[in-house]
């Protein structure tokens, strides 16, 4: 026990030198002395802001309104397997439930391959689906729901009319709902086995109290026993309408084929001009600044998510937030690169062996967002942890170098540019951005944007969202050595506005 004080002792004496040391160098760009490396011969470890425009002029997306509202958006390009994905995206998802029936959508999405009208039960609809070689999925988030398949370029047509009647024609039997209920309930008990999801969980939870957005998208396990078909077909005729929908295909389709079988298919969807803006409006979500901490002995490491409000899709912030997530970073042991890695954080963490993996997060949702780290970490780490975040936020409105933010802008690209690797992700991609910005934004306007974000955007952004704010705190584990929300939360202020607060009550 000595030994490990004495241990514990040194690395809080160590942290605070080790910290101006991995600062010392990042504060302003250094250009690279001559080297005969071979490394040097061929690069440079500054990074640079290249020209990508010859590599993202892909084909544009098309985009048709149907008289009823339904968008339907394309993206057409050679490809060499004759592959597609078409899919519908819903402005809706577990944030639009009535008070009581939260879990209502997701329980919706299990229920639309039980079986049509045309197709009775689930055995007939996937034959249908396996005969074709093609592959039908769904998934449901807190403001969005996603039906979609992968075909062959000749079964799109197939693929739009599975999709238009799993919608337009479900069937609820009495039995498959409670057949249902066992395996949305068994999805729970896996849920809760990812901590990762049940941190995000909390974390929602203690960002928006009171609020469907801090609701799980399951619901919770009394909801799940509880809804009814009447529940169900509520749901889908109130949010599944035409202003609120969006058919996307990508790869090997032709436009003007799709919006015609889309006229064809897709008739019988509320036109109700009711949109997700107007519902978000009326019950906009209030970023609150509190904390869920479960105990639990029996964790031999803490999980721990910290964050800040964040901006909305549309916001104008939202692109400079996601540079400040790659600047934050993300790391694990496992991979061995900590000492190594762009992020200075990360670096910290390693050096000093305070945690086992790291990751930023920035989520966006249509009126607000959440940002901030997720960290996994021995018990014993957990306050010298939290000094060295908390450090880094302050310094991101302070001391940020333009060789980090150009080395942010650069995998932040890369990464973008990885999600959309294929006709699935296009698809996706695409249906995404119609909801969220109302239209598709050119790769080469989005990296335009990025590449506008510099050193004192950085700043100027992170002293609005994170200085002197609210801080919403989720951890499960031993949690004695966590410090307690109000130190993070005191922790916001830099030395100036800590002394203006405290001398002058908030007077400018």
């Amino acid at each position: 026990m000595a030994a490990l004080a004495s241990a514990a002792r040194s690395r809080r004496r160590l942290l605070p030198y080790l910290y101006r040391l991995l600062h010392s160098a990042s504060t302003t760009a250094v250009s690279p002395s001559p080297s005969t490396s071979r490394f040097l011969r061929h690069a440079s470890p500054v990074p640079r802001t290249p020209d990508h425009s010859p590599y993202l002029r892909f084909p544009a997306a098309r985009v048709s309104t149907l008289p009823s509202g339904l968008r339907v958006v394309t993206q057409a390009y050679p490809v060499a397997t004759r592959i597609a994905s078409v899919g519908v995206w819903v402005d809706a998802g577990s944030r639009f439930e009535l008070p009581g029936t939260n879990g209502t959508a997701h329980f919706l999405e299990h229920m639309a391959f039980k079986g049509t009208r045309r197709r009775p039960n689930a055995q007939v609809l996937e034959v249908e689906i396996e005969d074709m070689g093609a592959r039908l999925n769904a998934y449901t988030s807190r403001e969005q729901t996603t039906f979609f398949a992968d075909v062959q370029a000749r079964h799109v047509p197939a693929a739009l009319d599975v999709l238009s009647d799993i919608l337009q024609h479900p069937r609820f039997p009495e039995r498959a709902i409670q057949r249902e209920r066992g395996v949305i309930l068994r999805e729970m008990e896996e849920v809760q086995g990812m901590m990762e999801e049940v941190i995000f969980d909390h974390l929602h939870a203690a960002a928006f109290q009171g609020h469907p957005l801090g609701d799980t998208i399951l619901g919770p396990e009394e909801n799940i026993r509880s809804i009814s078909k009447k529940d169900l077909e509520q749901y889908i005729s109130t949010h599944y309408t035409c202003p609120r929908m969006v058919v996307s295909a990508a790869g090997s389709v032709s436009h003007d084929e799709v919006v015609d079988q889309v006229k064809e298919l897709f008739t019988e969807f509320s036109t109700d001009p009711t949109t997700a803006d107007q519902l978000v409006q009326a019950n906009p979500a209030i970023f609150t600044g509190s904390e869920v901490r479960v105990e639990n002995a029996e964790f031999p490491l803490a999980h721990i998510a910290i964050a800040f409000k964040g901006s909305s899709w549309t916001d104008p912030s939202s692109i400079p937030l996601m540079v400040i997530q790659s600047i934050l970073g993300s790391w694990n042991r496992s991979i061995g690169v900590g000492n190594c890695s762009g992020s200075s954080l990360a670096r910290g963490i390693s050096n000093a062996n305070l945690a086992e993996s790291l990751m930023a997060f920035n989520t966006n949702y249509r009126d607000t967002g959440i940002f901030g780290i997720y960290t996994i970490a021995p018990p014993d780490t957990l306050q010298d942890l939290s000094r060295l975040i908390m450090a880094e936020f302050r310094r991101l409105a302070s001391q940020v170098s333009e060789t980090e933010v150009a080395r942010a802008r650069n995998q932040l690209k890369s990464s973008l540019l990885l999600h959309i690797d294929g006709s699935t992700a296009v698809t996706e991609n695409n249906g995404r951005q119609m909801l969220t910005y109302g239209r598709v934004m050119p790769f080469l306007e989005l990296f335009a944007r990025i590449d506008a974000v510099d050193c004192a955007t950085v700043m100027e952004t992170a002293k609005e969202y994170i200085i002197d704010k609210d801080i919403a705190l989720a951890a499960v584990g031993q949690l004695t050595e966590l410090p307690e929300l109000s130190w993070f939360r005191s922790e916001t202020c830099s030395d100036d506005d800590f002394t203006r607060r405290i001398l002058f009550g908030n007077a400018k």
